[in-house]
């Protein structure tokens, strides 16, 4: 099934949290995603508020970084808020900005490494197994949740070049695109994606979640959407002008599921300030692109 959410990203100050996810699911919007961006906001904070806050909504971690956290406790995060609230949180994991990790003494010299011992660590963690593992940076002995998930959820993973996408593939339960990623780009990584589980011999379904700078309004939001792809990307892509009315931006995000996406989650201007308008119209794309 074709999913739409909503970012509330961390250029938003933490107290607007509470009115912007009320307003989301007030709105219908089935996912809210959250950031951890150094030197923003935690996202493991930020969800366990959120989904106190809410009864329905869903929220996606998209991601917080490997480096920062070791997986024992980002294990025990998940498997907390999972079982305060069951079913509702989508966990995601990636690399980092790497600066940021430089910044803070936490980059590491082979991300991949660490992401091919983490992944999986994490994941068997969830299902409830006991762990031992020896790696170049994922050292565990003999280590169990004393309260895993009553059902692990789904891991996923972020990833942009080929040799991570493919890792992706091959660890996680899904592939987390960033903003700037056109139709054939979704494509693209998809495949490789796919040929990452196929060569670790799995079967499962494979997700993958791309978020999508969008504008709602009218030539205004059109200007101002375009001004945002010119600074962050040199120039205007016209699959990436997500802007008009609910339908508009509707018809917009349609090719990025026929590419393969199977989420869209639409991400506010860095100059939003109407936080709850971006929320009823993303819930508003979300009901018609459930009739679709």
């Amino acid at each position: 099934m074709r999913r739409v959410g909503a970012i509330f990203t961390p250029y938003s100050p933490p107290e607007a949290l509470r009115d912007a996810a009320q307003a989301a699911e007030e709105s219908g919007v089935p996912e809210l995603w959250l950031w951890e961006d150094c030197f923003r906001e935690s996202a493991f904070a930020a969800a366990s508020a959120v989904l106190a806050w809410t009864t329905r909504l869903r929220v996606g971690i998209g991601v917080a970084p490997m480096p920062l956290r070791n997986v024992a406790l980002t294990a025990m995060e998940i498997a907390t808020l999972e079982r305060l609230f069951p079913g509702r949180l989508i966990p995601g994991v990636g690399h980092g900005v790497l600066p940021w990790m430089a910044q803070v003494g936490a980059r590491v010299a082979s991300p991949l490494t660490l992401m091919r011992e983490y992944v999986p660590a994490l994941r068997s963690l969830l299902a409830g197994d006991e762990v031992t593992t020896a790696g170049r940076y994922v050292t565990l002995d003999q280590v169990r949740l004393d309260w895993p998930p009553a059902a692990a959820p789904r891991v996923v993973v972020a990833g942009e070049g080929p040799k991570t996408v493919l890792l992706t593939g091959q660890v996680g339960d899904g592939t987390v695109l960033p903003g700037g990623s056109n139709p054939e780009r979704v494509a693209r990584t998809l495949e490789i994606a796919l040929e990452g589980r196929a060569d670790a011999g799995r079967d499962d379904s494979h997700e993958l979640i791309v978020f999508v700078s969008a504008a709602f309004g009218g030539e205004a939001a059109r200007a101002q959407l375009a001004e945002d792809l010119v600074r962050w990307n040199g120039a205007v892509d016209p699959a990436l002008m997500v802007v008009g009315d609910a339908a508009g931006v509707a018809d917009a995000i349609e090719p990025f599921f026929a590419a393969g996406a199977t989420s869209v989650i639409l991400q506010p201007r860095e100059e939003e300030t109407d936080l709850a308008s971006f929320m009823a119209g993303a819930g508003e794309v979300a009901r018609l692109v459930g009739s679709a």
